[in-house]
């Protein structure tokens, strides 16, 4: 009788955490193409819209959330590729992307200083500049 309880036991444990990472790996939805140009593109074009939201939008601290969930996903997957990581374009945005990141992470409830915002935009053009250079390449 022992020797089954135990067995039980042990099989609901591992039905559990089966369960439990089929679950994680189902709900882990990802932004992100793998396409490093249209990725980049997606991510500038989102985030400068979260940066043009008005200070007093009612969904400014979601889009805060999804825009910091954003930048680390695109930071995550393509600073391991050598290739990409050395690239100027990914330089510029891993530069204005810690920026974001550490404005939000360090002042979630306070707006963009409007030095951070121009910063940012000019970032963003110098990202694309050097995305179209490196692709015409």
């Amino acid at each position: 009788m022992k020797r089954f309880v135990s067995r039980l036991l042990s099989l609901m444990l591992v039905a559990c955490l089966f369960l439990t990472t089929g679950c994680s790996l189902l709900s882990s939805r990802t932004l992100l193409s793998g396409d490093y140009q249209q990725d980049t593109v997606y991510v500038i074009d989102n985030l400068s819209n979260a940066i043009a939201l008005p200070d007093d939008d009612p969904n400014k601290t979601e889009n805060q959330a999804e825009a910091g969930a954003l930048i680390s996903e695109y930071v995550s997957r393509y600073r391991r590729k050598p290739k990409l990581a050395g690239s100027a374009s990914f330089m510029t945005m891993a530069t204005a992307l810690n920026g974001l990141a550490g404005h939000y992470t360090s002042y979630p409830n306070r707006p963009l200083p409007q030095r951070l915002k121009d910063r940012l935009e000019q970032e963003f053009k110098q990202a694309k500049i050097a995305l179209k250079r490196e692709s015409a390449a």
